[in-house]
This record gives structure tokens, sequence and C-alpha cells, in this order.
């Protein structure tokens, strides 16, 4: 049996301007030159849903991508993510990484390891392009990605 391998999910919606940086980046990332046996699993959504739990519990490692709306924009932050319940109300589009990884365990009795890379987004009203901040910001945020998909730990703090 071979090792759980890396899935990659960006996720957001491409009509909200900086709020589609996550797909763009798995886009990005689907266009990349891998070594052989090391392309992992890339995923472009625009929100998270229950049914992303199944492949989150064939992962070994998930780096999920997005856009913040309360950094500074073009800051990128990457963090680990631990499964958590949510709380009371019903599993939506408003659930994050941390219940897709809950659902994962208890549904399919596995969590992987999971990242957050996430960039500051300044506009999320209707547009299809990112801001400049965020546009620049792109090439780092696919070197954290690629970072966490090798499991290099996080560093404290954000990145310009």
């Amino acid at each position: 049996m071979s090792q759980p391998g890396v899935l990659i999910i960006g996720y957001g919606s491409p009509l909200r301007g900086d709020d589609g940086v996550g797909m763009r980046a798995a886009d990005l990332l689907r266009e990349a030159s891998w070594p052989p046996g090391e392309r992992p699993e890339i995923v472009a959504c625009h929100q998270l849903t229950p049914e992303l739990a199944e492949p989150v519990s064939r992962a070994g490692r998930v780096v999920f991508i997005d856009a913040a709306c309360d950094d500074d924009p073009g800051t990128i932050t990457c963090r680990p993510i631990a499964p958590e319940v949510p709380g009371p109300a019903a599993f939506t589009h408003l659930a994050g990484p941390a219940a897709l990884l809950a659902a994962a365990r208890r549904w399919y009795g596995r969590c992987p390891e999971a990242v957050l890379c996430s960039v500051g987004g300044k506009d999320f009203g209707l547009a299809e392009q990112l801001s400049p901040a965020v546009s620049a910001a792109l090439p780092a945020l696919i070197d954290q990605v690629l970072e966490a998909a090798a499991g290099v730990p996080c560093a404290p703090g954000s990145h310009p």
C-alpha cells in the first residue's frame, strides 16, 4: 500500500476579487511541473463542503489556501489546523478547514496533518481580478504552499 499523499485545496469565489486567491493559487499549482511521483492532488472549489471529507481522510497532509479578511493586504500567514467540531449550526459553507478535518475523522476514522496558508485581501467586491497587493503576494503564497506540502513547519508570524 502506498503512502498517503498531499492534498491541496484552494477555495474562494473568483467573482469576489481577492476571495478568489485560493482557487487562483490551486490553478497555478496544477500547471506547475512536478517531479515524477510527487504531484499532489489539487482541488479548486468555491467553498469547503462535506464531500471533501473523504479525500481529506485519504491524505497524509492537507494544505488549505484561502484569503483572509482580517490580515493586512498581501500578508501571508501559514498555520497548523487541528480538527474542531463546529457549534450547533449545521455544516454549511461557513464551516472552515478545522470542521472539515473533524468531519474526516468522525466519518472516515482518519484526520491528516493540515495547514492553512492564507493571504490578506483588500477587495472582496464583485470583480474577477485580484487586487495589486494580493497579485504581488501570489508567488510567495505558492512558495509557502509548496513548503507546507513538503512538510516544512510553519514559521511563526506572517510573511510580507
